[in-house]
């Protein structure tokens, strides 16, 4: 009996010790695998309305944004679980009216000092398979970051991702509310162009990304913002090497956009085809493409003018208009080709007819021209520091004209 007492004594001081170990090493993988930085972003925007009869003159705002973002690494256990933490904030050095910057108070007729938003998201892995609660900047057809101004949009959701089937990526899970890229407060969706009392409980979705070749895949999406609308997404990439060094992208584009439930923004009736090519040589890149929107609705987006980049010409326009079709053309060219690396140009010109306004009134039309200039340091004590430069010129046939400058300086701090 002494002996038997020992023994468990000493299977149960092992079975302590071996738990201890376990607890440690998970504990060090979550901690030595972690990270911290810190994105700094000096961002100015000013718009010149042309039109002798707008509203305004000008409009422009100056800010600095801090984004300080902390990822853990995983437990070494066969539920892995990770926590990350973000906070944002960001102070108005000045302003002028609202060009959508910064938040606004309409009543007030000014621009908020500042403002701020923080969040974590916890994070369960098995496998190849994840699963992560809290906030999220996702780039899927049915929800998308905003990182066009100062502070990133941010989702607050549940979304599971699956990668054990070599080549195929399956996505699913629910959002429930957004802080846009105006605002510090998270507010349920609803969608763009009606008030925030006709919002939604969630956005539910699932999607599959598929890679057929290793240059072919194909993608498909399906959201449904409860009791506004619903949308089917396709996609399908092709990259072909035509030889010589030249290499051509095809990407097919397909959504169909429909009122759901209640409708509580009424009927919806919009479906958007694009195609977009891109031929790229060395230092060079062309592009042509073209949308078309059928139905008569807008294509509808979430608030705060949530962007849609699976469009093929989304941009300051979007060119999303009943009956609306647009091209659009651009060029592009890194600077690595002259010796020069870190700095690029890239332009745009995008053209947009048949803009349905409804009754008897004549067809709108507009068109925009994107130049954009930027330049990372490569070398030295400012290694790392972005500088980008972008001109958008916009002119509507039944709207208003307006010129605009965009100016920013980014660094990031990296601390772990």
């Amino acid at each position: 009996m002494v002996h038997g007492n020992r023994l468990c004594r000493g299977l149960g001081i092992a079975s302590v010790m071996g738990l201890t170990c376990s607890s440690l090493s998970a504990q060090a993988d979550v901690i030595d695998d972690s990270h911290f930085k810190l994105d700094t972003r000096n961002f100015y925007l000013h718009r010149n309305y042309t039109n002798t009869n707008a509203p305004v003159s000008e409009v422009h705002s100056w800010s600095q944004g801090f984004d300080a973002q902390f990822t853990s690494g995983y437990t070494d256990t066969a539920l892995a679980i990770g926590l990350d933490v973000d906070a944002q904030y960001a102070v108005r050095l000045d302003s002028s009216g609202n060009d959508g910057s910064l938040p606004f108070s309409v009543s007030k007729q000014q621009t908020a000092d500042d403002y701020s938003r923080a969040g974590a998201t916890l994070r369960m892995r098995y496998a190849k398979t994840e699963l992560k609660v809290g906030d999220m900047r996702p780039q899927l057809p049915v929800a998308f970051d905003d990182t066009s101004r100062q502070l990133d949009t941010i989702y607050q959701g549940a979304v599971v991702e699956s990668k054990d089937v070599d080549g195929l990526t399956l996505t699913g899970g629910r959002f429930w509310s957004a802080v846009t890229r105006e605002s510090s407060n998270h507010e349920k969706l609803y969608k763009w162009g009606t008030t925030d009392n006709l919002d939604s409980d969630g956005l539910d979705f699932g999607g599959a990304t598929y890679d057929i070749t290793k240059n072919l895949q194909a993608s498909y999406f399906y959201g449904v913002v409860h009791d506004i609308y619903q949308q089917h997404y396709f996609g399908l990439t092709h990259m072909a090497d035509l030889g010589s060094g030249y290499k051509l992208k095809t990407d097919l584009r397909y959504f169909n956009n429909n009122e759901d439930g209640n409708a509580l923004d009424g009927p919806i009736d919009n479906r958007a085809y694009g195609a977009l090519f891109t031929l790229t040589k060395g230092a060079h890149m062309f592009g042509v493409s073209y949308q078309r929107m059928l139905g008569d609705s807008i294509f509808p987006t979430l608030n705060g003018y949530i962007p849609q980049p699976y469009l093929v010409n989304w941009s300051s326009l979007a060119f999303i208009r009943p009956d609306e079709k647009s091209w659009s053309a651009r060029y592009g060219y890194d600077f690595v080709g002259m010796g020069i690396p870190g700095l690029k140009f890239y332009s745009r010109y995008t053209k947009g007819t048949n803009w349905d306004r409804g009754g008897n009134l004549s067809d709108n039309q507009e068109s925009e021209r994107n130049l954009m200039l930027s330049y990372v340091i490569q070398s030295g004590p400012l290694q790392g520091l972005a500088v980008d430069l972008r001109n958008i010129d916009v002119k509507q046939k039944y709207g208003y004209d307006y010129n605009e400058y965009r100016f920013a300086t980014t660094y990031t701090w990296k601390f772990w």
